[in-house]
Formats: structure tokens, sequence, C-alpha cells
């Protein structure tokens, strides 16, 4: 089947989505989206400290907070608000970020004026058709502005992160937890004694073995992607969520029917009249119950935001609301009747709560759930680094795409064992609910509330509606959100000091990886040399050509790189066509195919120097394709031929720059010839040998395509015809490719903090198992020219 794209190998998400198709994802998002909001009754009354129930009226308090929690910040906050602030289908706190670069020009990421004059000046570009706003001038003119939102997105990204680290671990922990109670209900011997070490056995070796088998299944099954674990895990969240109703709604008619009036403010106003510092810090447990929240934006690129919007609304809002009211029916009776039982160190409302008849149900139900709740914040986790990858942000890692109709569901394979170490670092070191809550609504209320931050920002700069709305919307939710910080904050001793470790840990890596990438650019800027330089007679260099074509891999989109002037300077020759590639991300999830290209000229049509701009989106997967070579050069023969006669083109300063990718009408002006026997030529590394990385063995068989003309064009004039003749016969003499090896060196008299940061990024730019150009290039023609870049 011919694929959708011409450039191509991935499609783009549906224009339009139908009924069917939004089922069929609403279904799924239930496996993946919503299995973390499903499974928060699971711990949330259990994370709360027994002596914080005074009466049975705490009950009536704390089931208060939870409804106008979930309503306020879930209900109307994300869905029906922040859900809308996606950018082209991509959630989470750096689509936030990307929205601002866009549309605020408040971007501290390297990029280039050429870039950013082609990006705005295309048709439809909302860069250009809205008019600048007061706010957005006065943001503009700040750049302290700019570093702060940069640092609130970096923050926001990292919180989910940490998020993904700690959410598997309290939610297997806690169902293991509940195993161990249904075998300690078990009747094993007639004998005190023997009981007793049975008993002190199942609490010892059960929970915390059981909980990290179940974590290394979890992050085993990753790699088979999200389309298809959300079709294995809905079903069972389905049957989770239809068991926590029916239990939900026996414990209200048969404990406390009345506990349905405590949705009323006034039970929030009487649990303030009290207030303790004790009573305060116990409300950081009640933000476990919008645990998932933020993984609901984070993952709309994996579905829709039709579909998520629809189930959360139709299905876990009422589900998670009778859910809490049965445990606080059962909570408020026990209390109201004093029950021993209810003092007991390791009570578990919710499994207590249970009719004893089905607690095996409960538990084998509640084991599945909970290792398929932690797939919302490891999904979420995955989008936002792999957002990050492409603007800059994070070491290189190898992204895999696990679907081939919705560009969002990716598959990190670093990053997915990283963190199952980490959490099973996290479970077996403390092996307890109540720390790892802790740590983990600090994480959850700090990225809801830099979530706040941006969507206020992009309330007031992108759809541009009063500054008086934008602070209401920050006031109100930030409010909320800062209360419950606070109550957080206090239990920093208590686990929450771990969240701390791991925010140090990823944040100095993505602070660090920007500043040195920035520098390195900025680097590249400052020491890149004129083309007169090179294509200039008289300038002294005698520089030879070659048979073959030489692909130059650069950062700078005008000028020579620094690195290719140190080579010439040092072996004065080069191919016989020459092309400069750079790499452009766009704060955008997707650039398409017919805009990807941009192609010049460089000097005269003697000289045979192009210049390619390859734009692509941070959810684009180009840079690894087999046959990127041949779009270049396909790239090439259309820019040719449209080069006398296109009208949509932008004079840079090195000359007109064409964006290519359209269909032609006279046709391709170069057909591909597929030859899969081929063979890789290093004719054109040997004539430069000098630096070049050797191959074992040259002659490993590759896919090549081979280039011919069309052989009727009558509208081909002979100069198109002559020079694509000679592009084809360059291709046929083979092909080099230059890459700079830099070595980061820190001026002496820096300060420690840049020392450090430099000192960071070098060791992950030695450590990376991603290549800095992943584009499959033979070691026979690979040139790599090393320079020492001193920051």
């Amino acid at each position: 089947m011919d694929s959708p794209l011409r450039h191509g190998t991935y499609c783009y998400p549906f224009k339009k989505e139908t009924w069917m198709h939004t089922i069929l994802l609403s279904f799924q998002s239930i496996g993946v989206v919503y299995g973390r909001l499903s499974t928060a009754p699971l711990y949330v009354f259990g994370s709360i400290p027994q002596n914080d129930f005074k009466s049975d009226e705490s009950a009536y308090e704390y089931f208060s907070f939870i409804f106008w929690t979930l309503t306020v910040l879930s209900l109307v906050k994300y869905t029906f608000i922040v859900l809308k602030a996606d950018n082209d289908g991509e959630g989470g706190t750096f689509a936030l970020y990307s929205l601002l670069c866009k549309h605020a020009k408040v971007g501290l990421l390297p990029n280039d004026k050429t870039s950013d004059d082609v990006t705005n000046n295309e048709t439809g570009s909302p860069s250009r058709t809205k008019a600048e706003s007061r706010a957005r001038r006065a943001i503009a003119k700040h750049k302290s502005s700019h570093y702060l939102m940069l640092f609130l997105a970096l923050f926001g990204s990292c919180m989910i992160i940490c998020d993904a680290v700690l959410t598997p671990a309290i939610s297997v922990l806690s169902a293991a937890s509940g195993l161990r109670r249904s075998l300690t209900d078990i009747k094993y011997s007639s004998s005190r004694k023997t009981e007793d070490s049975v008993l002190k056995d199942l609490r010892k070796y059960v929970p915390v073995p059981t909980a990290c088998a179940i974590l290394v299944c979890l992050f085993t099954l990753q790699q088979y992607g999200s389309h298809r674990i959300g079709s294995i895990f809905a079903p069972v969240v389905i049957l989770w969520l239809l068991f926590i109703t029916g239990v939900g709604i026996y414990n209200i008619f048969h404990y406390d029917p009345h506990i349905v009036f405590a949705i009323s403010p006034k039970y929030m106003y009487k649990f303030f009249q009290s207030i303790s510092w004790r009573s305060w810090r116990s409300l950081g447990s009640i933000t476990l119950c919008v645990a998932g929240s933020e993984a609901m934006f984070a993952d709309i690129g994996h579905f829709s935001t039709k579909s998520i919007k629809m189930t959360f609304v139709c299905l876990i809002y009422p589900v998670l609301i009778l859910s809490y009211a049965g445990q606080a029916a059962f909570i408020s009776h026990a209390l109201s009747i004093k029950d021993s039982s209810f003092a007991i160190e390791d009570y578990n409302h919710f499994y207590r709560s249970v009719p004893d008849h089905i607690h095996y149900v409960f538990t084998i139900l509640s084991l599945l759930a909970s290792a398929i709740g932690s797939q919302a914040t490891i999904t979420a986790c995955f989008s936002i680094v792999n957002q990050c990858l492409a603007l800059g942000c994070f070491p290189r890692v190898k992204v895999i795409h696990t679907s081939d109709k919705i560009h969002g569901q990716v598959y990190i394979p670093d990053l997915n064992w990283m963190i199952m170490i980490l959490s099973l670092g996290i479970t077996i070191g403390f092996h307890d609910i109540v720390r790892i809550g802790n740590a983990s609504g600090m994480a959850i209320i700090s990225g809801m509330l830099v979530t706040t931050c941006l969507t206020s920002l992009v309330i007031a700069l992108y759809w541009e509606k009063s500054l008086l709305l934008s602070a209401c919307f920050l006031v109100f939710f930030g409010s909320i959100e800062a209360i419950y910080l606070s109550s957080n904050l206090l239990n920093f001793h208590k686990g929450a000091w771990y969240l701390a470790v791991l925010l140090a840990l990823s944040l100095t890596t993505m602070v660090a990886w920007h500043y040195g990438t920035l520098k390195k650019y900025q680097f590249d800027i400052e020491n890149k040399v004129s083309m007169e330089w090179l294509t200039d007679p008289t300038s002294g260099l005698r520089v030879s050509r070659v048979p073959g074509i030489g692909f130059v891999y650069t950062n700078v989109v005008t000028g020579i790189p620094a690195f290719f002037s140190h080579f010439i300077t040092n072996v004065p020759a080069f191919h016989q066509v020459l092309i400069f590639v750079s790499f452009k991300s766009l704060p955008k999830p997707f650039v398409s195919p017919t805009k990807r290209y941009l192609i010049g000229r460089v000097g005269n049509r003697d000289n045979k120097i192009y210049r390619c701009i390859v734009r692509y989106g941070y959810h684009d997967h180009i840079r690894d394709s087999d046959d990127f070579e041949e779009q270049i050069i396909r790239s090439i023969g259309e820019f040719i031929s449209l080069e006398e006669h296109d009208a949509e083109s932008l004079i840079s300063t090195e000359g007109k720059m064409i964006i290519v990718g359209k269909q032609l009408p006279e046709g391709d002006a170069l057909i591909p010839l597929h030859d899969t026997g081929a063979t890789s030529s290093p004719r054109a590394s040997t004539q430069t040998n000098i630096n070049t990385t050797e191959d074992t063995n040259p002659k490993i068989k590759r896919k090549k395509v081979r280039f011919m003309l069309p052989a009727n064009s009558p509208k081909m004039c002979p100069s198109v015809r002559e020079e694509l003749n000679e592009l084809v016969d360059a291709r046929e003499s083979g092909t080099a490719y230059f890459l700079g090896q830099s070595h980061i060196a820190v001026r002496n008299g820096s300060n420690f903090i840049k020392r450090f940061l430099i000192m960071v990024y070098v060791f992950f730019d030695k450590n990376c198992r991603e290549p800095h150009v992943a584009l499959n290039i033979p070691h026979a023609a690979l040139v790599e020219v090393g320079m020492v870049y001193t920051i």
C-alpha cells in the first residue's frame, strides 16, 4: 500500500475525527490515560494518618475536599479549559511553552532568523496573521520573562518525569499490600506461635517483592505502544470502574446515606475552623485524588482532546465521586460506632469497606488495575521528553514511534528502563505508601501550578483575552493549588524530600543540556565563515573539486561552519556537488512534507553548492529514515526545476530559497530507480581520507537509490537538464558525509556554575547512545572533523 505522504514514513493525525474513531480512542484512553485517576481510591484515604480522623465529621470534611478538588481542578480547569490549549493536538507543559514561543516571541531555543522568516511568511501562519497585542510587546521586551517561562516549562516537565517514577511505586505497592491483607485473613495453623511467624513473614516478603515483580512486567510492556497497551488494559480498567462503583453505591446506602450532603462547602469551612498543623499537613494526601489530571493533558497526543474529555465527563468523574463517597460513608460509620479495628496501624479503608465475600475479587482487580494505573504518567513522560528532545532540552535518546497513524504515540527505551530502576529503588527503599504519597502529592500539585501559570499566559498572549480574565484564572486556580502545595511542604521530611532529589537530577540534566546546546550554537554563529571565502577564486585557497556529492551537516543556515573551514584549510578540496544540510526544529508538533525542505543556491550556478534546511516539529521523526539522502537529492532536483520561475520563495542573504515538496506540474524532476543490490561506494571518501572513520568491511550491502531524468520533458530547458545530469552523475560517483566532532573547553576564569553545567553537558554528550545526526551513515563515507569549542 502506498504511503499517504510523499516524503515521510509516518501518517499524520486524522484531519476530521469521526464518532466511531472517537469511541475507539475513548475506549483505549480508559486503559492508558485514566488508570491513574481510577486507582487513586486505593490510597487517598489510606495515606491520611489515622490520628487525623477525630470523629465521623472528619470523613465528611475530607470527602468535601475531595469532591471540590476533583470538580474544580480536574473537571473545570483541565477538562473545560486547559485541554483547549493544545498545540496542534499535543499537550503538556512544553506544548504550552511552544505556543508562547510561536505567538509571543519568547523562545530562547537555538534557531536562525532565516528559518524564522520562512516560518512566519508561510501562508496561514498565526504569527503573521495576528496583530501584536500590548501584552505581547511587553513580554517580548523583557528578556528575564523569557528565561522565567523556559524555567517553568523545564520545571513542569521535570515534575511529570518525577511523577512517572513515583506513581508506579505507590500504585503497585498499595495493591500488593492488599494482597498481603488477603493472605493474612487465611488461617494457616492452630498454633499461635506458628501463625504469628507466618503473618510476620507475609508482611516482610509479600508486598515489596510482589510490587517489584509487577513493576518489571509493566515497564517491559511499554515497547508495544499505547494503542496495544490501551486495548489490553481498557477491559481491566472498565471492570475495575464497575467494581468500585458498585462498592461505592453499596457503602453509601448500607453505612451512611447522608454522606451525599458532604458535598456542601460548609464542611470545608468547619475543617478550617479547627485547623492545626497536623490537619493542615493531611491536606497533602487529598492532592492524590487528582493524580493523573496533568497526565490527562500531556497524553492528548496519544489520543484526542474530544475522546479524553468525553470519557472523563461521562464515565470517570461520576465513578470517582461515588467511590470516594462510599469510602467516606464507611469511615464515618466506623468512627461513629468506635470500631476498634480502625486504630490498627496498617488499616486500609478501601479494603475493609469491601464486603467480605468479594475480598478476593477486589484483591485480583486491584493488583491488575494498580499496574495499569501507572500507564498514564509513563506515557505522559515519553511525550514530554520527546518534545524536550526536539527543542534541545534533553540529552539524545532513541525515540521509537509505536503507531503509524498517531504520531504522538512514542516509546523511549533508555528512559523507560531508567524510570523502572528509580521506581524499583523507591519501592524497595521506602516500602511505605504514606511516604511515597507525600512525594507524589508534591509532584502532582507542583506540575499543576506550573500548568496554571503557563495557561494564564496562553490566555493573554495566544487566545488574546483580557489581562483581567488571565489574572482571574491564575489567582483562582493558583490559590487553590498553592494551598495544597503548602500542605505538602509540611511533609517534606516525611518522604517528600525524595522528590527534591529527583527534581535536582532531572532539572540539572535538562538545564545543562540546553545551556551546552545554546553555547555550541552561539559559537558556530560567531565563528562561521562567509561563502565568498570558499567560492571566490581570488581568495588564494586553490581548492580542487573531486567527483561525488558532499553532505555537510551544520547547525548554521548561512555561511560556512567553523569545522568545515578548518577542514578546507588543511585539505583544500571538496566535492563536485556540495550540500550544506541543517536541521531546524519548530515549536509545533508536525511540519507538513510539502513545507519541510527549504532549498537554496550558494553562489552562482557553476559552483554547484546548495543549502538545504530541513524543518521538523517536535513529534516528527525524520532523521533516522533510510531514504533521507534520497529525499534531499530529490528536493535539490525539484529546486533546480523550480528555481527560475518560482513565485513562493524567500530572498536570504545568500540568494533565493524555495520551499519544495509539492507535486510539479510537469512531473518529477528526478525519477528514482531502487537498486537493492548496490553497494556503498567508498570512492568519495577515499579521496578525502584525513580524519575519516575506517570501516572494517566497506562492501556491506545496503539499499541505494539511483536516479534518472524523465525521458520526455519538453518544458525542461537545456540548462536545467544539464545541471540535473551533473547531479545524477555526482550521485553515481558516490557520497561523503562531513560531521563536526566538537570538543568543548571552558574558558579560564569561568565561574563554578558555568564549569559545572558544561561538565554535565560533556558527560551526557559523550555517553549518549544516539549519535548527533542519526542518518544510518555508512562508516566508509563518513568524515569527522574535530574542533575545540572554547566557551
